[in-house]
């Protein structure tokens, strides 16, 4: 792995240029997405088979009016209901799938909006993905917190009110390998009462070893299922391998994990065959795991460094609703998670519809909670943001936002004994 390229934020060096020019204009050059590399564990399951065959099965434009009002009145959503909800003639019904949403949401999770906060520890990556913020190649400030660092981080975070943290690093094993992520585990559990994982994907026993560490749930992005298009964004690195990615969520539930998340970056591809695919890629998991938690996110492309190169697909507001109300139309079951990439706006309004979880008091930045919670210069250095957020607000105003909105804000649900 060619990690000489992002040790420090100096510029590349005429080798690293030309071997990220040779990445971007020869395919030859690249590895085959579908092959493992050594080390990646291989599971034997049907799941990603049954999925990509719905995807690319899947034509949005042949579904009409009359398709949707018919799911719409069906008590429980098929397959083919789900694909109505998703397609072009579901736009002039947003109305009345926000309400049936809505209805869902209340029936399982009643008036309740949970809040979580992310935490990154470190923002090395091996991966040249061109959209993201955090490839090896861009020129950005690299950090990597020590254990006093995070311990220091999550006190802040904690004292704030804050009892559910998602970690996060860059997908760097070599960096943040498995062993500092489980230390950062264990302390978090000292600080939260749950912990969730958003990592490089690793193998069921290394899953199973990060549960025992304290951790309750994992979140992968697929960031798009579209094998094709996933080749030219992702042209080195780990990531590259798409199954080893596509079958995490299974390895972290074969590994103990209490829940796992799913999530397409909508934007990358065709966004309703992209959504189709992450709501089938639970369905499919929920009937071989029924004893799991399962939830969804729904991020849209934000501003970042190369947004000119990947001629990104708009996903307008309406679009991204649509697609919120029919995940809870499909899956009424699983948590909705909507990011701070939104406005605060639009995720006031979607609590009271289709999504049941918000983060709050928001860095995607290293090792800047004291500046960012406190308005105090820790006087330590700090890591580069891996995106813009929308939506800035703190832990207590959120909360006290939902209040207002006649919602209940729920800071953990879950008790061990």
């Amino acid at each position: 792995m060619e990690n000489q390229f992002f040790v420090d934020s100096e510029f590349l060096s005429p080798e690293a240029l030309a071997r990220k020019h040779q990445l971007e204009n020869d395919p030859s050059c690249r590895t085959d997405p579908m092959a493992y590399l050594p080390g990646m564990e291989q599971i034997h399951s049907d799941v990603r088979e049954k999925v990509i065959a719905q995807m690319e099965a899947y034509d949005p434009d042949r579904y009409t009016a009359r398709q949707v009002e018919a799911a719409l009145q069906h008590e429980t959503c098929t397959i083919e209901d789900f694909k109505a909800l998703l397609s072009p003639a579901a736009e002039p019904y947003l109305e009345q799938m926000a309400q049936r949403a809505r209805l869902e949401t209340r029936r399982h999770f009643g008036n309740t909006v949970y809040l979580f906060t992310p935490l990154y520890i470190a923002n090395y990556c091996e991966n040249y993905c061109i959209y993201c913020g955090f490839n090896c190649y861009n020129h950005i400030k690299r950090m990597k917190l020590n254990m006093e660092q995070i311990e220091h981080e999550m006190k802040i975070v904690a004292d704030s009110g804050m009892e559910e943290v998602l970690l996060l690093t860059g997908e760097s094993r070599s960096m943040s390998d498995v062993a500092y992520i489980g230390e950062a585990c264990k302390l978090a559990r000292k600080y939260f009462r749950m912990v969730g994982l958003e990592i490089y994907p690793v193998n069921s026993d290394e899953y199973r070893y990060l549960r025992e560490c304290g951790a309750d749930y994992v979140t992968v992005f697929q960031e798009t299922y579209d094998v094709a298009k996933y080749e030219t964004l992702h042209l080195m690195g780990h990531k590259r391998v798409w199954p080893y990615r596509f079958d995490a969520q299974e390895r972290a539930l074969m590994g103990g994990m209490r829940g796992v998340g799913f999530s397409a970056l909508l934007g990358l591809a065709n966004f309703r065959k992209d959504a189709l695919a992450t709501g089938l890629h639970v369905y499919y998991l929920q009937r071989k795991y029924p004893h799991a938690e399962m939830s969804l996110s729904c991020p849209r492309l934000r501003p970042i460094i190369n947004n000119d190169k990947i001629n990104p697909q708009d996903v307008h507001e309406r679009q991204l609703c649509q697609v919120l109300c029919a995940y809870r139309i499909f899956l009424p079951f699983a948590g909705i998670t909507v990011s701070s990439r939104e406005s605060a706006e639009f995720r006031n309004g979607i609590v009271k519809i289709a999504a049941t979880k918000v983060s709050a008091g928001v860095s995607t930045g290293i090792g800047d909670h004291e500046s960012k919670y406190t308005g105090k210069d820790s006087g330590e250095a700090e890591g580069d943001e891996q995106f813009e957020i929308n939506d800035g607000r703190s832990f207590s105003k959120m909360y006290d936002d939902i209040s207002a909105e006649g919602l209940q804000p729920v800071l953990n649900d879950y008790l061990y004994v």
